[in-house]
């Protein structure tokens, strides 16, 4: 079914899916930008489409950005996911950045949006080694002293900090208020003295990565927010957090639909294209039905939120964030099925859609988290 877009957002859509087309439709062109797919991310090809005005999309006009919404932002995401752009750091800097749009300092928002805009990358960690879905557990400490506060602690699993400016910081400042209070946020240079970063080697290739800090001094001018309350901080943002990683993934989930419809439209066994058998056909049918179906959800979630603006819908946006990253693990995983040995082949690029979709049930709240989320909301 078309979707209902004003010719703004058509135009939008249109001329991202162009600009994927030419600058990495295909597998050469894309090899080349991620070192054969060992670093998803390339900072030439994102600095093109900042100089286009698309990483400032969901950024305020004040700081250079276009000032627009939930659903233009999920289209930019669903669409260059889709074009298989390698611009992996872009979804942890628009989720930084609304945290330094709702809590940030003048001059935080000034160094973050307006970076954004220009093509920075920023990062955001909050798990460690023993606290991950459970993020009130978390260790590491920020110990107050004269103007400033001391890190001390490692955390895990951090997207993108390798070529961030700023890695967003959650640690604990105090155990006064319980396991969800006394937690503070912290604007902290990627470069500063005391922290060290090291990569995590996945079959994603370079993206994640280890932080030690070993006595980093931060000044009290580093805390974004108000100390204490990055727990609520936090939970004002998990509608963004949801609604990136699930237009994210309805890219994929589209982009591994229509290759595997390729696939099986051309390739012949026993005198006929293979999808022309019953049992293939109907798999086809069924995907296409479930690819509809998220879609309508997504469109939906993120219209809502842009109608209600300041309101957290945890539970349709933790809808969106399960359907989405669980129907683009199940459809490469049918492609992978459907194109036999060839799915495993990297010429075809179905495992390399595999490998994205596996991880997004895991990263940004699994989705054994998203069901108790969208249980708790119904009184279970």
């Amino acid at each position: 079914m078309p979707r209902a877009l004003t010719d703004e957002r058509r135009d939008l859509v249109a001329a991202v899916a162009d600009f994927c087309r030419r600058e990495c439709g295909t597998k050469e062109q894309r090899d080349k930008l991620t070192e054969n797919g060992r670093e998803p991310h390339n900072q030439r090809l994102y600095e093109k489409m900042a100089d286009l005005g698309w990483l400032g999309i969901a950024i305020p006009e004040e700081h250079g950005g276009a000032g627009l919404g939930m659903v233009d932002l999920c289209l930019f995401l669903e669409e260059s996911s889709y074009g298989l752009a390698p611009i992996s750091g872009f979804g942890t800097t628009i989720i930084t950045a609304a945290a330094y749009e709702k809590f940030g300092t003048e001059e935080q928002k000034r160094a973050v949006l307006g970076g954004v805009v220009r093509g920075r990358v920023e990062a955001v960690s909050m798990s460690e080694p023993g606290a991950g879905s459970d993020v009130g557990a978390l260790t590491c400490r920020a110990d107050k002293v004269d103007g400033g506060y001391v890190i001390n602690g490692q955390k895990t699993w951090c997207s993108n900090a390798h070529f961030a400016d700023h890695v967003l910081l959650i640690a604990r400042t105090s155990r006064d208020e319980g396991k969800h209070g006394g937690l503070t946020q912290f604007m902290v240079p990627a470069d500063a003295e005391g922290l060290r970063i090291s990569g995590i080697e996945t079959m994603g290739g370079r993206e994640v990565n280890d932080l030690y800090f070993t006595d980093c001094f931060l000044p009290d001018s580093a805390v974004v927010g108000v100390p204490g309350q990055g727990w609520a901080q936090l939970m004002a943002g998990l509608n963004l957090e949801r609604m990136i990683l699930a237009a994210l993934m309805l890219g994929v989930a589209r982009r591994a639909f229509d290759d595997t419809l390729a696939y099986v439209r051309q390739r012949e066994q026993f005198g006929r294209p293979i999808g022309s058998f019953q049992a293939l056909k109907h798999r086809i049918a069924d995907m296409a039905v479930e690819l509809e179906c998220a879609r309508l959800l997504l469109d939906d979630v993120a219209a809502t939120i842009d109608a209600n603006p300041g309101k957290v819908f945890a539970r349709e946006a933790s809808m969106a964030k399960l359907k989405c990253t669980e129907l683009a693990k199940h459809f490469a995983l049918e492609g992978m099925q459907m194109l036999g040995g060839y799915g495993y082949a990297t010429e075809y690029g179905m495992e390399s859609l595999l490998r994205s979709a596996v991880v997004s049930t895991v990263y940004g709240g699994t989705s054994e988290i998203q069901r108790d989320i969208i249980g708790k909301t119904y009184g279970l």
